[in-house]
């Protein structure tokens, strides 16, 4: 590449003399020049003509550029190899110019015209102007050098499909006197014939010229010979440069112009496209390089709203918690996204534009889709949390479960709407169903959840009191069992199932259940109850035998004022024994079977027969034992508690178990008695009398031998109180003796020291008594002598 600058004027080798195109120094260029920013407001111009026709120095002077010029002193030769393209200077639009290798010349050879007529066809199809620099001389000869030209050009258009509009500014140099108006006339009768004679498409055999081409004719004098007029003259063709594509300028009726910023690629493409020598399809190319670029615009639009720093943020932040305004911020980044390829594509072709924003918009809103996903995530997760403790509250302030989950519903469910409207981008049309449908799923499951739990908790509630009401007064009725057990236990039954019912009831009314489910639960809740009942009369069933031994203890052991017996030897013993065996077995016979239903059974008379004082059997009759079964009669199997063999087992046992305190019984009245008669028997009262009358004549007869047998008896009397003889004996007489002597000499020790005691007292009384007379007569006597 060459390139060539100034301080207002840039220029590059375009295509070289061999045919390749500067793709490098024409981006460049382009990026030098700032091109790609005119989008439609820029203007092409390029010149043709004979070498050494002055093509450059036309340029230079007409546009400010600095192409290289022949040397008029070095002789005619080649100086434009190729195709140079530069910037003209201080012109506005912009406007880029194209020096083209000149026809006709030496150095490519008589028969060489490829590179001639390829030049040509490009400077057609990208070029806005064009200017043919010719001789005045030229103008009205038959072999003038301009003629192979305008055929070259005449045919090469034959080659574009839909050619664009073009403006053919045919310059005649070095003008002499004849006037242009009298030479224009010449130039456009040649230049007609020269477009007739050329062959034509059959659609294009009648079409005028006018339809292809703006003609236009400017005449310059002779720049060696008239340097000033010349350039005063170029001047004056200058100023129709200006605002060359607004109506009424020089490509005003301009078609098919591609924007600015696919220039490069364009032009690239058309050379591919002449040199292969294919047809050149304008308006296909100009498709094909709206394509182009606007993928590129495109991927330059995505990878910038990738790198967005928002948008990046944005897409972070929802990964953690729902970001307020997400579908604002990420409408203004989209929207602001498109709006700049919009603004870059602008000019490019409608249909191509409009799919490849398409493309873009879909590419953009399917890398944002994860997000917005993400968004409506956390979303559903946090109004799933708020709904779960709004609900908790509500339970706990008291409201019914069904107007809670109602109320916490509505609420919740009216924040993810207006949450997701919140998410809502406007270039997207997606709907939030789905994941509201997921999020009311999961409300209703938690609602289901928790009434299940709730329910469970109300009845376990109600449940716990029935079995704290029920279980223990049942433990005491059975306890105390008797006629009117099983009556009072039906009655206990009713009055708290139906007070735990009515609860029941009223806290079932909160959930807003059918009739079918409340009757089941409540119906549930009475089963529960006499369960409970049954459980308990099973359990004490099981321990039936210590109830009867403990009723037994109770009624035989302690009176009727429930204090312990003493076994003096007065009770009767057999009816004592009877009566608590008789309740024992009432008791058996009332924990025998379940009896909440107000039925009679024949239990109680069997067991008495049975067990009790009943008639025993005949020896001889074939009647069967009553007891000899496993179900009673008149009881279902489900209502027995005890069978009839068991109980027969059970007071087998009962009454081995008890025997002994009986036996216990009857030993301690026995030895009771004996303990308690201390006196001799009535014939030995009567042998003493008769035998020692002798004896207690001759005590009445010596009074002294009465008091010392006086005294002997208080002494024996004082040691039987001492030593508790009688208690002492009371346990049997070998341990009563063996008591007895080893407390006999310190209770007779001890006695005697008492009685040595109370005697010193006495002494130490008489002599102070004595005293006191005496003093009193001193006192008199001192008194008197006084």
């Amino acid at each position: 590449m060459v390139s060539d600058k100034t301080d207002e004027c840039c220029s590059t080798h375009l295509i070289d003399g061999d045919g390749v195109f500067n793709v490098t120094g024409v981006e460049s260029f382009i990026k030098e020049v700032k091109f790609a920013e005119c989008g439609l407001s820029y203007a092409i111009v390029s010149i043709m003509g004979p070498q050494s026709s002055g093509k450059s120095t036309l340029l230079n002077h007409l546009f400010g550029t600095n192409f290289r010029e022949m040397d008029a002193y070095k002789g005619r030769s080649q100086t434009t190899k190729g195709i140079w393209m530069g910037r003209c200077v201080g012109i506005e639009p912009c406007t880029l110019v194209m020096d083209l290798e000149g026809t006709d010349g030496r150095e490519r050879g008589e028969d060489d015209t490829t590179f001639e007529k390829q030049s040509a066809l490009f400077a057609l199809a990208v070029s806005d102007i064009v200017l043919i620099n010719m001789w005045c001389h030229d103008i009205g000869r038959e072999q003038a050098a301009n003629k192979p030209l305008l055929k070259t050009v005449f045919q090469v258009m034959m080659r574009l499909f839909s050619p664009r509009k073009t403006t053919l500014l045919f310059v005649i140099r070095d003008k002499t006197r004849t006037p242009l108006e009298n030479l224009e006339p010449v130039l456009r009768e040649d230049i007609q014939k020269i477009w007739d004679s050329v062959p034509k498409p059959q659609a294009h055999e009648e079409t005028p010229l006018s339809e292809f081409f703006n003609v236009e004719v400017v005449a310059l004098s002779s720049y060696e010979e008239k340097e000033e007029q010349f350039t005063e003259q170029v001047a004056s063709l200058r100023q129709r440069f200006f605002h060359s594509i607004a109506p009424g300028g020089l490509a005003g009726d301009r078609r098919g112009v591609v924007p600015a910023s696919g220039f490069s690629f364009s032009a690239q493409h058309m050379w591919e496209v002449i040199k292969e020598n294919r047809d050149l399809d304008l308006p296909a190319h100009k498709v094909m390089v709206a394509t182009v670029r606007c993928d590129e615009i495109s991927n330059e639009k995505y990878d910038s709203f990738m790198k967005n720093e928002e948008w990046c943020q944005l897409k972070e932040a929802v990964q953690s918690h729902p970001v307020g305004g997400f579908g604002k911020k990420l409408s203004s980044i989209l929207n602001t996204c498109l709006s700049e390829y919009d603004a870059e594509a602008t000019f490019f072709d409608e249909g191509v534009r409009s799919s490849k924003r398409k493309q873009l918009e879909e590419k953009l809103l399917q890398l944002i889709q994860p997000a917005y996903q993400s968004m409506l995530g956390r979303i559903r997760s946090d109004t799933l949390q708020r709904f779960k403790e709004a609900f908790d509250k509500e339970l706990k302030g008291g409201i019914g479960f069904a107007m809670a989950a109602r109320e916490c519903t509505g609420t919740c469910m009216s924040q993810f709407d207006e949450e997701c409207a919140d998410a809502v981008i406007d270039q997207a049309k997606w709907d939030s169903s789905r994941v509201r449908d997921k999020l009311k799923r999961d409300i209703d499951a938690h609602i289901a959840e928790a009434r299940t739990a709730k329910l469970a908790e109300v009845t376990t509630l109600f449940e716990t009191k029935l079995n704290d009401a029920l279980a223990g007064p049942v433990e005491g009725l059975l306890d105390g069992a008797g006629d009117d057990t099983w009556p009072a236990m039906r009655k206990l039954l009713q009055r708290e199932t139906d007070t735990a019912l009515t609860g029941f009831s009223t806290a079932l009314s909160g959930f807003e259940m059918d009739e079918q489910t409340k009757d089941s639960m409540v119906l549930g809740l009475k089963d529960y109850a006499r369960g409970v009942v049954e459980a308990k009369t099973k359990e004490e069933a099981g321990r039936v035998l210590i109830r009867m031994k403990d009723r037994f203890s109770m009624l035989f052991s302690y009176d009727s004022d429930s204090m312990p017996r003493i076994w003096t030897g007065k009770e009767n013993i057999r009816a004592i024994t009877k009566t608590a065996r008789s309740a024992s077995l009432k008791l058996m016979s009332v924990m025998a079977a379940i009896r909440l239903e107000d039925e009679r059974d024949s239990i109680e008379n069997t067991l008495t027969v049975a067990l009790g004082d009943g008639k025993p059997t005949k020896k001889g009759t074939e009647s069967l034992d009553p007891l000899a079964s496993s179900t009673w009669n008149e009881v279902s199997a489900s209502k027995t508690l005890i069978t009839p063999i068991q109980c027969k087992s059970l007071w087998k046992q009962f009454n081995t178990e008890t025997e002994y305190t009986v036996t216990q019984a009857i030993a301690a009245q026995e030895a009771s008695k004996r303990n308690n008669n201390w006196l001799p028997p009535p014939w030995a009262v009567a042998a003493l009398l008769i035998l020692g009358f002798n004896e207690f004549m001759t005590l009445l007869r010596n009074p002294l031998y009465l008091g010392v047998i006086f005294v002997a008896f208080l002494l024996v009397k004082a040691l039987w109180v001492q030593l508790d003889i009688s208690g002492e004996f009371r346990n049997g007489a070998l341990p009563g003796f063996l008591s007895l002597a080893t407390k006999f000499i310190p209770t007779v020790t001890n006695l005697l020291r008492r009685l040595a005691e109370a005697g010193q007292r006495k002494t130490n009384a008489a002599p102070q008594h004595n005293l006191t007379p005496a003093s009193k007569g001193n006192d008199i006597d001192d008194d008197k002598m006084m």
